[in-house]
């Protein structure tokens, strides 16, 4: 399936070469605003996942919200079991949350992204999640 292919209500936008050393697999960003908090869709290809992170913030900043709107993913935080992401699904991660998220082996996955705004917002990338870690997955459903 291509990108055209993949039907989802907001624009799937280009390649996310400004972070693609923390995602294995293609991923694509099209911000949806302009200034204030930034919002954005994110779209990943059958397979791709982000590195483990962690967003950091004060004030009530760094939460990361994530809504799916298209396709079928995974979201994990640390020390427990995935979560299935479907569309209509949405996860808050608290910051200071260790995590990772992407498409099923077998489905495109998007989702709209923000981050709370606040103090002392930033992100730390961390190890990637392994072939071997990702395989034990299930390729879709819960």
């Amino acid at each position: 399936m291509s990108t055209s292919e993949f039907e989802q209500i907001f624009p799937i936008g280009e390649s996310n070469e400004a972070y693609a050393q923390y995602f294995i697999g293609q991923s694509y960003l099209a911000p949806l605003t302009d200034g204030g908090t930034p919002v954005s869709n994110v779209s990943f290809e059958p397979g791709c996942r982000n590195n483990w992170h962690i967003h950091h913030g004060t004030e009530g900043g760094g939460d990361q919200i994530l809504l799916c709107t298209a396709g079928s993913g995974w979201l994990q935080i640390e020390a427990q079991e995935p979560v299935s992401m479907e569309p209509g699904s949405s996860i808050r991660v608290p910051a200071g949350t260790k995590h990772w998220h992407g498409a099923k082996a077998d489905s495109w996955f998007s989702y709209v992204a923000f981050i709370t705004p606040g103090k002392d917002v930033s992100n730390e990338w961390l190890e990637p999640v392994t072939d071997e870690v990702y395989r034990q997955l299930p390729t879709s459903g819960n």
